[in-house]
């Protein structure tokens, strides 16, 4: 499998002008991650919503954060949420995982709508459906061991009479899968590993899980380049070997655009554009889309800066961005 650096090489390689959207689609045939021809939608839902809605009140002040977006998830399908920081990905996020209540609209998980009323319902719900976030520093509960949390997760999983030695062997195993030896781990802290090691950790949690979907919140946004590649292949090795659906939230659109099965792009809390990869990247529709595309630097162009202000307003300063280019 190819590191991150490896496809955008493969991409730069002919500069955009000489480069068809044919050439474009057959690199990205040969080292996409995701099933590009497969219809997900014969495939059982997973989780869908409809007028999804939050809004947020402070004082006299409203803000909605997710506004009125419909979706479907399928079975195996692996998702990208792309949008800039306060699109609504993150609130989004939250309400998928049963953190938040929609103001509006209702979420169905499983074809049925979702009743998380009670702490039971709720843990129930849990089983089906788990996140590895942002910032693994702030994942872990600082006063337990990592025997502790996969112990967690096993008795989540129903196997609170298991042996010790079958607890053990559930915990080498998960470790393992992550590339990490569970014996060098045992009576140690999470904030004893590196940023890397404790992401491997979350999947390690994830294997042993095995939810039907998962949530991954920008995984890779805080740990170095080389185990950002190592950290999606584990999370594609996990989805191809259990079937479960993967909701990948990012800024990236171009890792969105590799590893997807499907895209939403997002802004201002509404679900812009939607679609299979390719027709979302290479025949894009809205005007957003099309300047997340452009916002990207590529090595044989010059920077286009004629759509950012230095103050964060679009188009208002044109002449700025000609001095920077000079």
């Amino acid at each position: 499998m190819k590191t991150q650096n490896e496809l955008e090489n493969i991409k730069d390689e002919i500069p955009k002008n000489q480069k068809t959207e044919a050439q474009l689609a057959d690199d990205r045939e040969s080292v996409s991650f995701g099933n590009r021809d497969k219809d997900f939608s014969k495939e059982p839902m997973c989780l869908s919503g409809r007028g999804v809605t939050r809004i947020f009140h402070t004082g006299k002040i409203t803000t909605v954060a997710v506004d009125h977006v419909d979706f479907d998830f399928h079975r195996g399908e692996l998702i990208s949420i792309v949008g800039e920081s306060g699109s609504g990905k993150t609130t989004l996020s939250k309400m998928l995982l049963g953190l938040l209540e929609p103001t509006e609209g209702e979420i169905f998980f499983h074809d049925k709508p979702r009743d998380i009323s009670t702490g039971a319902k709720k843990r129930e719900y849990w089983k089906g459906i788990q996140a590895i976030f942002q910032d693994p520093f702030s994942s872990y509960n600082v006063f337990h061991k990592i025997d502790a949390v996969l112990d967690d997760c096993i008795n989540m999983r129903g196997g609170k009479s298991l042996s010790k030695e079958e607890k053990y062997k559930m915990k080498e195993e998960a470790c393992s899968f992550v590339n990490l030896k569970y014996a060098e781990l045992t009576n140690k802290y999470p904030f004893e590993l590196s940023g890397g090691q404790m992401q491997r950790l979350m999947i390690a949690r994830i294997f042993l899980l095995k939810p039907d979907i998962l949530l991954a919140d920008e995984p890779t946004s805080m740990i170095d380049a080389c185990s950002r590649a190592t950290i999606l292949d584990m999370l594609l090795k996990l989805r191809d070997e259990t079937g479960m659906t993967v909701i990948f939230i990012t800024h990236d659109i171009g890792l969105a655009y590799y590893i997807s099965d499907a895209v939403y792009i997002m802004e201002h809390g509404k679900f812009v554009e939607a679609g299979k990869p390719d027709k979302v990247m290479l025949t894009p529709e809205a005007p957003y889309t099309k300047r997340l595309i452009s916002d990207v630097p590529k090595i044989h162009e010059p920077w286009d800066l004629d759509t950012v202000d230095l103050l964060g307003n679009e188009n208002k300063a044109p002449e700025k961005a000609v001095a920077l280019k000079k």
